[in-house]
C-alpha cells in the first residue's frame, strides 16, 4: 500500500536509508542518521513536497520523495526525486509503483521538471529512471569520493 509518510515512519526509513549510506555508494552521505534526524528531514520535506512510503503488513518497505533541487527561487518548479527500498524488497515492482505515484503527485503539485542525481556506476538506478521516462542530461566526472573510490554523478531529468 502506498501512503503519505508519517513522523512515526522515521525509524524504519532511517534503517532503509542507512543501509545505502553505510554499505553502498548510492548515497554520498557517509554517516548514518538517527531516527530523530530522519524525523526532522521528513518533517521539513513533507511540509512542501510529496513524500510516500510503501507499507506491507505494517512494515515500511520503501519510500520515495521529492525535494528542492536548488535553493534559488527561479528553480522552484524543478524538484529532485529520491527513492530507496529495503534491500529485500527490490525487484518486486514496489519502486515502480512508488515512482509512478510520486510523478503523478509532483505533477499535481505544480512541478515542471524532476531531476534524479545518480552515482555514475549505478546502472540499476539509471535503467530504472529511463524506464520511467527520465533522460540523462549531465555527467559529472570524479566529483565524489566514498570508500576510497572516486565517483561520477549523472543527472536524469523528466519534464512534466
Amino acid at each position: 500500500m502506498i501512503r503519505s509518510v508519517k513522523p512515526e515512519d522515521a525509524a524504519a526509513i532511517a534503517t532503509i536509508y542507512n543501509h545505502y549510506v553505510l554499505e553502498t555508494t548510492i548515497s554520498f552521505e557517509v554517516e548514518s542518521l538517527s531516527a530523530e534526524e530522519m524525523r526532522a528531514r521528513i518533517g521539513h520535506t513533507s511540509a512542501e513536497f510529496p513524500f510516500l512510503v510503501w507499507e506491507a503488513e505494517g512494515r515500511v518497505l520503501g519510500y520515495a520523495c521529492a525535494h528542492c533541487w536548488k535553493e534559488r527561487a527561479a528553480y522552484a518548479g524543478t524538484w529532485e526525486v529520491s527513492i530507496y527500498l529495503h534491500p529485500q524488497s527490490c525487484g518486486q515492482g514496489i519502486g515502480s509503483r512508488l515512482m509512478e505515484r510520486l510523478i503523478a503527485d509532483c505533477r499535481r503539485g505544480g512541478c515542471r521538471s524532476l531531476i534524479a542525481c545518480i552515482t555514475g556506476d549505478n546502472e540499476t538506478s539509471r535503467a530504472f529512471h529511463r524506464r520511467h521516462g527520465f533522460c540523462r542530461v549531465s555527467h559529472f566526472s570524479r566529483v565524489g569520493m566514498k570508500f576510497g573510490r572516486i565517483l561520477d554523478v549523472v543527472d536524469y531529468q523528466l519534464e512534466l
